[in-house]
């Protein structure tokens, strides 16, 4: 790794050196033009150029889609291979016969798997700021499911309903019967296809830089050329976020497997850098993906998954509420839709529901609701603002390449 380093700094030096067809230019003149470029891209967002963002937007869309099809119509053998399989499976799936019960047992758990590992790929594939799919869906499953096991002093919910609602089992559970590994256990395979899903979101940095890296070639990512400018500039770094991501790189590049491991192991924002490193230096791709694939769907969502448990059994609920009524001035009147929405909860997983306790209108829940759809639809801005900044940054290597030519 240090000698494949070496020689990409050497190769880092002459590129800086050689610039438009072998002719000399200043390095600092030149980095001066990416910043301004940069600059005239971050400037297009639909809040400051609705009109042009949009039209770049559907530029960035029909480029992607042509050469999408491009891609597919150069491997017709695998395009109609997997129409084959999709219509084996459609006629399996629509034929009837004894085989329907495990077509439907196949399908329900091919859902649930598809659906979580769908989000966790939302959360860390790099779609514009990204989804915070944990925040959003599997930390408050998490906590569903621990308020309810010590609500029914139990975790075998009825299926159906439960995942898509919970409710408690006819039979009684023994108070105190509910472990912490219990509630573990039932949470066990959403939250490890999540962290699959997770792992599976950090492969385009590894596989933008490794291609990089092999071809020679500039990559078109942001992220990559901030990358090979901390390699520029390590010596350097003085700020705290440099001195992080130089970190990260070194651990990575010096341990290995293990120092993968443990950068995927914990929270941890700075992962992309990781991938990026590893592609770099050329790591192969399973000790790169083993390794993030142990921290992220093994030890870090066991980490996450405890913290949502303590932080959501029975006592500490309960201590927290009361604590929000001990607020002077305003503690009861924030107490009490806490109240409301605890017991609105405790009544439907024993089917009270209609009974006329209050729910549906509690402000908490309203206010959880539009959060959601409020980060949903920031999410879906941010990936019109990149597309649209990405088909801005074609028309500047395409006016640069014209330059060039001259």
């Amino acid at each position: 790794m240090a000698e494949n380093g070496k020689n990409c700094d050497q190769r880092r030096v002459a590129m800086n050196k050689e610039q438009y067809n072998g002719n000399f230019t200043d390095p600092s003149s030149l980095s001066e033009k990416k910043r301004r470029d940069r600059e005239e891209r971050q400037n297009i967002v639909l809040w400051r150029q609705p009109l042009v963002t949009l039209q770049y937007f559907s530029l960035e869309f029909l480029v992607i889609l042509k050469e999408w099809t491009s891609k597919l119509w150069h491997r017709q053998s695998i395009v109609v291979s997997f129409l084959l399989l999709l219509a084996v499976l459609t006629a399996t799936y629509y034929v009837e016969g004894s085989h329907q019960k495990y077509v439907q047992r196949i399908e329900k758990q091919f859902l649930l798997y598809a659906y979580w590992i769908g989000l966790g790929i939302l959360s860390s594939v790099g779609l514009g700021t990204g989804l915070h799919t944990f925040l959003l869906y599997l930390g408050p499953h998490i906590a569903s499911v621990t308020l309810a096991a010590y609500e029914c002093n139990s975790v075998n919910f009825p299926e159906p309903p439960y995942p898509d609602q919970i409710i408690c089992p006819d039979e009684e559970g023994i108070e105190g019967a509910i472990s912490l590994w219990s509630i573990i256990s039932k949470v066990r395979i959403e939250a490890c296809m999540w962290g699959i899903g997770t792992a599976i979101g950090e492969l385009p940095p590894y596989f933008m830089a490794r291609a990089a890296r092999l071809s020679g070639a500039e990559p078109d990512d942001e992220e990559y050329q901030e990358f090979e400018e901390m390699l520029e500039h390590a010596e350097a770094a003085q700020d705290f976020a440099s001195r992080a991501k130089l970190a990260v790189q070194n651990l990575v590049q010096k341990v290995g497997f293990f120092g993968i491991l443990a950068c995927a192991s914990i929270p941890n924002p700075l992962f992309d850098l990781a991938g990026i490193t590893c592609g770099h230096f050329l790591v192969p791709f399973w000790t790169f993906f083993g390794a993030t694939l142990i921290g992220k769907a093994i030890i870090k969502m066991h980490i996450q998954k405890i913290f949502v448990i303590i932080t959501f059994s029975k006592h500490i609920v309960e201590q927290m509420v009361a604590f929000i009524g001990a607020v002077p001035g305003i503690g009861p009147s924030l107490q009490k839709p806490f109240q409301e929405y605890l017991e609105a909860q405790r009544q439907k997983l024993h089917h009270k529901s209609e009974m006329g306790t209050p729910q549906g209108e509690n402000w908490l829940s309203w206010l959880f609701e539009k959060l959601v759809v409020i980060m949903v639809c920031y999410f879906i801005l941010s990936i019109i603002n990149s597309m649209a900044q990405s088909y801005a940054k074609r028309i500047q290597q395409r006016l640069n390449s014209e330059e060039k030519t001259k």
